[in-house]
This record gives structure tokens, sequence and C-alpha cells, in this order.
């Protein structure tokens, strides 16, 4: 049976670029594959110097976006990293048999590290827990952006090292399940979208504001007046159409783009439509998973239950091919 995990930080209320990149894929695959597992990855989050209060906060606010985007608790079990120890114990367990200049060259370390004075060690080892949060569950299957492939590509090699001493099999040799949806830069056109660099639209932003953040956004760079023919192609807004608009309307927005029969404010205009269209419904949600929080903690412990299942009959069974299991009297 195919199992689905995939798990994201917790930066508090989700974005379209999340959305769209991620969570949307998330609820057609739990329709698909019932028993998938989401996961707020909160130690992901403690890599380096953080508020303790505003991790709570952004922890208790992406676990409310996912419900409210519409992540099912009969469905899928969502729940916090902490809540499931095991995850640091099987990420130690494969930390001491994993050479260090695997991790070096691992590009998001070397990206981000080159900007550090002082290297935390769990920056180096991130993605030895990301390893662990797939390989705990045993899943053949992770949702993905193109950003986290190599990370993947380090689980299977993981997973192929511990099986060679002691399993072979054991672990699966976890796939991609690329996002359908192409990666879309920020409103600014020039980055990815990301809430630090305040390119992007909050799931949970108003109509106005949607509209306020809208306006403004970047369109073809070649296209200065409303008569000049516009390249969709090109056309970060037109990539936004095709994730929120119907296929006609993608259609028309085509055509009309190219032969400037509409404007880049028009094109704008029939977006904000079907962006709110979308929006709105997890807005609503949101609201009354606000208004009774206690739905939101109930799912969290729910899922941590499921996870926890599947976590410990894990680490029975690695602990016994390991010499680990309980010691008895002979």
């Amino acid at each position: 049976m195919t199992r689905i995990f995939s798990g994201i930080q917790p930066s508090g209320e989700l974005h379209i670029g999340n959305y769209l990149g991620a969570i949307r894929n998330w609820i057609t695959l739990q329709q698909q594959h019932t028993g998938s597992l989401f996961c707020v990855v909160d130690y992901h989050a403690i890599t380096g110097n953080y508020d303790t209060d505003l991790l709570r906060q952004r922890r208790w606010d992406m676990a409310r976006s996912l419900l409210a985007s519409g992540i099912d608790p009969s469905k899928a079990a969502l729940f916090m990293q902490s809540d499931v120890p095991e995850h640091t114990e099987l990420s130690w367990i494969f930390t001491t048999n994993q050479p260090i200049g695997d991790l070096e060259r691992q590009t998001q370390f070397k990206d981000k590290a080159g900007t550090m004075e002082s290297i935390p060690a769990g920056l180096l080892m991130y993605p030895v827990l990301q390893a662990a949060d797939i390989l705990l569950y045993r899943a053949d299957r992770v949702p993905v952006g193109e950003d986290q492939v190599q990370h993947l590509e380090l689980s299977r090699d993981i997973a192929r090292r511990w099986n060679a001493r002691f399993g072979e099999g054991f672990f699966p040799e976890p796939q991609p399940l690329l996002t359908p949806t192409r990666r879309i830069m920020g409103l600014d056109g020039k980055a990815k979208m990301s809430k630090s660099l305040g390119n992007t639209i909050g799931l949970l932003e108003s109509d106005d504001d949607i509209w306020q953040k809208l306006r403004p956004a970047a369109t073809d760079p070649q296209r200065v007046r409303k008569s000049d023919p516009g390249n969709p192609d090109v056309c970060n807004i037109f990539q936004l159409h095709k994730a929120f608009s119907p296929e006609a309307t993608v259609a028309e927005v085509d055509t009309n783009c190219r032969t400037a029969a509409w404007g880049c404010i028009d094109c704008k205009k029939v977006l904000h439509t079907h962006m709110v269209a979308e929006l709105t419904p997890i807005r609503t949600r949101a609201q009354l998973l606000a208004d009774e929080p206690s739905r939101v903690l109930d799912a969290l412990a729910d899922g941590a239950r499921t996870a926890r299942t599947i976590a410990q009959e894990t680490m029975r069974e690695v602990k016994q091919r390991m010499g680990l299991d309980p010691l008895k009297v002979s």
C-alpha cells in the first residue's frame, strides 16, 4: 500500500505560495490515499535563534490554516512533529552512520552556511531529520517541490545504507510526487514567494487586501502601454490564472493579452474574482476554527496518536534489528 508523508514548517498562516506549491496537492492526495500523514515540522524551526512566543503562535496558525484549507482529519493524520518523539530518536540513529561530506554538499546547507559566522550543527543535520520524518512511517511517496528533491535523494541514500547493514528492504526508498503546479514567482516577479520578502498574498487576507497586493504586481515587462500586445508565457499573473481560474478563463486571458484586448488591470480584476471565489470558503472555515479552537487541538491530538502508533512499531523493529531491543534474562 502506498503511504504518503509530507511536512511543512510552522511559518504562521499559509500564503498562496504554500497553498499552490504544496497544500492543494495534499488535499487531492488525501482523497486518493486514505491514511496519509501530514506534519507541522516544528523541530525544523529551531535550528537558529527564534522567539518562543512567536513559534507557539506560528504552530497554531499553521495547524488552523491547514485544516481550513481542506486537510480532513477523517482521511489524513495531521500532527506536530514534536508530539512524536520517535522523529528525533530515529534521526540520531541515522546520524551515527551518516558521512558528514554528504551533508556539507547539500545545496541548501551551502547557501545558508555561506551567510553565517557561526553555523549551528542543526543546520547541517537538518536533512537527516527530514529523512527520519519520512522513513519513520516507511513512506514511499513524498509530495515535494523542486527545491526539496535533493533532500529526498539523501533520504533514499540513508535508507539504502541502513538497509544494507541491518535489514535489506526494511525502509522503502521514497520517491517524489512533484506538485502539478509549476513554481510561481512572487508578486514582484523576482524571487520565490515568501512572507519575509512581502511578495505574496496570505490565504486568509480580505478581498480588499488581496486586491491591494495584486494591483501593482509585476506582469510582462515588455508591455508598457495597454495597446501593446503581451506575452502570457512570461507573465507571472498568467501563471496565477492557471492556478486559480477555470480553463475557459485561462484561454480567454491568453487571447486577450496577446491581442491587447485587455490591459493588465483588466486581467488582474478577473484573477481577483477567481482567487476570492476559492479563498473565501477557506477564510470562513478558519474563522470557525478560531471560534472553536478545541477542534484544532482535537485534530492534532488524534493525528499524533495515529502517527505514534506507526512510529512506535517502526522503532520496535529498528531497535530489534540493531541489537537495541529490551534485554532479557536467559
